[in-house]
C-alpha cells in the first residue's frame, strides 16, 4: 500500500469532481473547486471520519470492498478503478470477470435522473445501482446477496420475485430472462454465471424447460412494462434502455405518458417509497 500517493490520487480525483457531476446542488457559500470529504464520503457510503483518515494517510489498509466502493463514489474509470486498486496494495480486478463497475458516464446520467425510477444492471440480471424512485417501485433489490442478486435466479427460485409483474405476463418475462441468459451464454458466461446457469438447472423444472428451446430472442414487445405495485396497483411504463456494450450493462428508465393515470401514480412514488 502507497499511503501517500493513494491519499494524493484520491485528493485530485475529488477536486476534479463537481457538484452537478453527481448530482449534487452547488450551494451559494461553497468555496472549495470540487467536493469536500464529506460528500465523498456519502456517495461512497462510509463516514466521513473513515474517508478522511485515507486521505490524511492514517488509519488501516482499506478493504477491497471499501476500494470499491470509492471507485463508484468518485466516478472512476475502469482505468483509475485499477490504479486505486494498485495503490491501495492489491491486484487490479480482472475486468472479464466483473460487471458491477459502472462507466462513469453511466453514473452521471443516472445521477441526474434522481426524480425518475432508473436502475443500472449487469447482464447477469443483478441491479448495480437504483434511484429512490425505483427502489419505491421495484423494491430494493441491494438487499440480496449470493445467487439471488440476479433476477434471472430469483425469478426461477422465489415467487415472490414474481409479484413485481401482473401473473398473466409471468409466462413471458420467463420466456426473457431465460432467452437473454441464451444470449450471454453464447458470448461466454463468467464463473458468476456459470454458476447460476448450473444452480437453475439442477433447481427449476420451468427454467430447464424454456432453456431446451434454445430461443434466443430477448426482446420485449415494444418497449412497454406493466408493474404491479403493491400500494399503487398496475402501473403501464415505457421503459427505455441505454446499453454500455464495454461493461455489459443497461441503463433502465421507466417513464409514463403524461396525463395518463400511470404517470399520475409515477408522481406518488415518493410518498409510497
Amino acid at each position: 500500500m502507497d499511503r501517500a500517493q493513494l491519499a494524493d490520487f484520491l485528493r485530485t480525483r475529488r477536486e476534479a469532481l463537481q457538484p452537478e457531476d453527481v448530482g449534487l446542488p452547488r450551494g451559494r457559500r461553497r468555496r472549495t473547486g470540487g467536493l469536500r470529504r464529506e460528500e465523498v464520503a456519502a456517495l461512497c457510503g462510509m463516514s466521513a471520519d473513515y474517508y478522511s483518515r485515507i486521505e490524511q494517510q492514517r488509519g488501516a489498509q482499506p478493504s477491497e470492498q471499501m476500494l470499491a466502493a470509492i471507485a463508484h463514489g468518485l466516478h472512476l474509470s475502469l482505468t483509475e478503478r485499477d490504479h486505486l486498486f494498485r495503490l491501495g496494495g492489491y491486484p487490479t480486478p480482472r475486468r472479464n470477470l466483473r460487471g458491477d463497475h459502472i462507466n462513469p458516464g453511466m453514473m452521471r446520467i443516472l445521477d441526474r435522473l434522481e426524480d425518475t425510477p432508473a436502475q443500472v444492471m449487469n447482464n447477469l440480471g443483478e441491479t448495480l445501482r437504483q434511484t429512490r424512485p425505483a427502489i419505491a417501485l421495484m423494491g430494493d433489490d441491494s438487499r440480496w446477496t449470493g445467487l439471488s442478486r440476479s433476477i434471472l435466479y430469483r425469478w426461477f427460485t422465489d415467487p415472490l420475485a414474481r409479484l413485481v409483474y401482473p401473473e398473466e405476463d409471468h409466462a413471458m418475462h420467463s420466456r426473457i430472462f431465460v432467452a437473454h441468459v441464451r444470449q450471454v451464454y453464447g458470448q461466454g458466461l463468467p464463473p458468476r454465471g456459470t454458476e447460476i446457469l448450473e444452480a437453475l438447472l439442477a433447481t427449476s423444472p420451468d427454467f430447464v424447460d424454456l432453456w431446451s428451446r434454445h430461443d434466443v430472442d430477448a426482446t420485449y414487445v415494444g418497449d412497454r412494462k406493466r408493474i404491479s405495485h403493491p400500494e399503487l396497483g398496475l402501473l403501464e411504463l415505457n421503459c427505455q434502455t441505454l446499453v454500455d456494450p464495454d461493461q455489459s450493462q443497461t441503463l433502465l428508465v421507466y417513464t409514463a405518458v403524461p396525463g395518463t393515470e400511470s404517470y399520475e401514480k409515477l408522481q406518488l412514488l415518493s410518498a409510497v417509497g
